[in-house]
């Protein structure tokens, strides 16, 4: 969630430590706790109530499937392997393309 490393938060503990003082930390370390539960107890909460509302033939289903992007990727990239390369084009050996080796190709307002 937080991507926080062992410096960031060693320097984060101090500051508090500064801040709040050797007195008020443990209060405020101790009512940050409880916050964090409550916060954590009404998420799962209304997890529960989406999959009571949901009904009984759509338990199964996860939160993270009502995600759009997820279902796009299930549903319409479903045929589309992303473990095997793609072959590129291949060329006719000696061919070389329109106008010559190395030149764009040419523009066409009529194709746009």
């Amino acid at each position: 969630m937080f991507d926080i490393g062992l410096g960031e938060f060693v320097v984060l503990a101090v500051l508090a430590l500064l801040v709040l003082g050797p007195e008020k930390l443990p209060k405020f370390a101790a009512d940050a706790a409880r916050m964090l539960r409550q916060v954590r107890r009404m998420a799962n909460n209304a997890r529960e109530d989406v999959r009571r509302e949901l009904g009984p033939e759509l338990q199964d289903i996860s939160l993270q499937d009502l995600n759009p992007r997820t279902a796009l990727r299930k549903h319409v990239l479903d045929g589309v392997d992303d473990d095997e390369p793609r072959e590129a084009p291949r060329r006719t050996p000696g061919a070389t393309p329109p106008g010559g080796e190395g030149t764009p190709p040419r523009y066409d307002p009529d194709a746009t």
